[in-house]
C-alpha cells in the first residue's frame, strides 16, 4: 500500500466518523459560551454547527437535517420563543433551551411552545451533554409500546400518533412519551419521580417543575374526558393518575 493509499484509507475512516456523529444546532448570539460549548460536546462526539442569531438559526433550522436543537431564548434579532414556534409549525425536531438561572416564566413559556427540556443559565457542560443524550435516546428509534386505546383516546406506538375521537393530537416527543407512560398504568398512581426518570430521562429533583408543565399541556391538548370528567388527576404528594371512562374501558 502506498502512502497515497493510506492517507486516503484515512481520509476515509474520519469522513465516515464525521458522518455518524449527532449533528446539534446551536442558535445563541452568545459568542464564548457558543465556543466553550462547542469544544466540550464536540469531545464529546457531537458535530457542532453554530449560528449567532434567531433569524439566522430559524433558516439554517428548517433547511438543514439535525439532530437536535440548542436554542437561547434572548437574542436580538428574533427571539427563542418565535424561533421555537415557527420551527413547530414544520417540524418536531428536538428543543434544548437555554434559559437564564431562575425565570421560571421563561421556561413555562418554551415547554408550552413545544420545547423538549430547559436548562438555565450558567450550566455545567457536563450536565448539558447528560441532557442532550437524554432527548435523543426518547427520540431514537426503540420498541414502540403496544396501539392500544382507553376511551375516545386512541395510541399508536409503532406510527407514534396519538387521535380523540377519531381526530389526530399533535404531541411533542415528551408530551407522547408521557401519555403512554399513564395510559399503560391507567387507573393507577404514577409517581413524578418515575415519571421524571422514565419520561425525562434524568433524575428527580423536588424543584424541577418540568414535568408538571408537560402534564399541563396534555391535559390541554386532550381536554376532558367523553363525560367532561378530569383526564389526568393529580394524586397530591403522589404523582398523576389517567382516569378510567366511566362507562368504557379499554380496547
Amino acid at each position: 500500500m502506498t502512502h497515497l493509499d493510506s492517507a486516503a484509507d484515512q481520509a476515509v475512516l474520519e469522513w465516515e466518523s464525521f458522518a455518524s456523529m449527532e449533528r446539534l444546532l446551536v442558535i445563541d448570539d452568545d459568542a464564548e459560551l457558543c465556543q466553550l460549548v462547542t469544544r466540550f460536546l464536540s469531545r464529546e462526539g457531537f458535530a457542532i454547527h453554530w449560528v449567532p442569531g434567531g433569524s439566522a438559526g430559524l433558516e439554517r433550522a428548517l433547511a438543514e437535517e439535525y439532530s437536535l436543537i440548542l436554542l437561547d431564548v434572548m437574542m436580538p434579532d428574533t427571539d427563542g420563543f418565535e424561533v421555537l414556534h415557527r420551527i413547530r409549525q414544520q417540524s418536531r425536531i428536538p428543543v434544548l433551551m437555554l434559559t437564564a438561572r431562575g425565570d421560571t416564566r421563561d421556561r413555562i413559556r418554551g415547554l408550552e411552545l413545544g420545547a423538549d427540556d430547559y436548562l438555565p443559565k450558567p450550566f455545567d457542560p457536563a450536565e448539558l451533554a447528560a441532557r442532550i443524550r437524554a432527548i435523543l435516546r426518547r427520540s431514537s428509534p426503540h420498541t414502540p409500546p403496544a396501539a392500544f386505546a382507553i376511551g375516545d383516546i386512541e395510541l399508536d406506538g409503532g406510527a407514534r400518533t396519538v387521535r380523540r375521537a377519531g381526530a389526530p393530537v399533535d404531541l411533542t416527543t415528551v408530551e407522547f412519551d408521557l401519555l403512554a407512560a399513564l395510559m399503560r398504568a391507567a387507573g393507577n398512581t404514577v409517581s413524578r419521580e418515575e415519571l421524571v426518570h422514565d419520561v425525562l430521562g434524568r433524575e428527580f429533583s423536588p424543584f424541577d417543575r418540568s414535568i408538571d408543565t408537560h402534564v399541563c399541556n396534555l391535559r390541554r391538548k386532550l381536554g376532558p374526558l367523553e363525560d367532561g370528567g378530569e383526564r389526568i388527576k393529580g394524586v397530591r404528594g403522589a404523582g398523576y393518575l389517567y382516569a378510567w371512562p366511566t362507562r368504557q374501558g379499554a380496547r
